[in-house]
């Protein structure tokens, strides 16, 4: 492997997917309201005595019923949206969630994963020592309350091969702003020539 550039970083940590899912509710209180609710009135992950919102969603992106299935992925996609509009400046929808193929295998995967903290065990901040020897671009942006920043940056200090570029006024999109596009791109051309 030649190096890797990251946007958005995040480790798929227990804590990181909770934030996500449960913490964010003191964020958004409405939102969540609704997002939590909407699982809740499913009743199908709740009632087999599941305690994790990210959990209720993974059996409701894989009901065999695809009524249930296209339902909760657009309750995911509003809460997606919605936790990430402070990044965008205001609430806007992901032209992506149209695609009804895209927007229920988004959720089925994410849920899936993330309901099992991403199967990473140990936890990837822990096995960092291999990564030694390969570079790193971690892109990140400061308001970023998706994936906040104290990731990327305990990311950062366990792998000394990296190179942490914040931007200052960008979210969870900070991948779109062209300045870090080019800083990514000359990164990788770096790393393809050995430099």
């Amino acid at each position: 492997m030649l190096g890797l550039v990251l946007w958005a970083v995040s480790t798929t940590s227990r804590s990181e997917i909770d934030w996500i899912t449960e913490g964010m509710g003191h964020i958004f209180p409405e939102a969540w309201d609704r997002f939590a609710s909407y699982a809740e009135r499913a009743d199908i992950g709740y009632r087999r005595g599941i305690d994790r919102l990210v959990e209720a969603y993974a059996d409701l992106a894989a009901s065999p019923d695809p009524m249930i299935r296209d339902a909760a992925s657009h309750e995911w996609a509003l809460w997606e949206d919605t936790h990430v509009s402070l990044g965008r400046g205001s609430l806007a929808r992901d032209p992506r969630w149209n695609d009804d193929r895209f927007r229920i295998a988004f959720v089925r995967l994410t849920t899936h994963y993330w309901s099992h903290d991403g199967f990473c065990t140990p936890p990837l901040l822990d096995g960092m020592e291999r990564m030694r020897a390969i570079p790193g671009f971690l892109v990140h942006g400061r308001r970023d309350i998706s994936s906040p920043l104290d990731t990327a940056w305990r990311l950062h200090g366990a792998w000394p091969s990296s190179t942490l570029m914040v931007d200052e006024t960008g979210g969870h999109g900070t991948g779109e702003v062209p300045e870090y596009r080019r800083a990514a791109h000359a990164a990788l051309l770096d790393t393809a020539a050995g430099r």
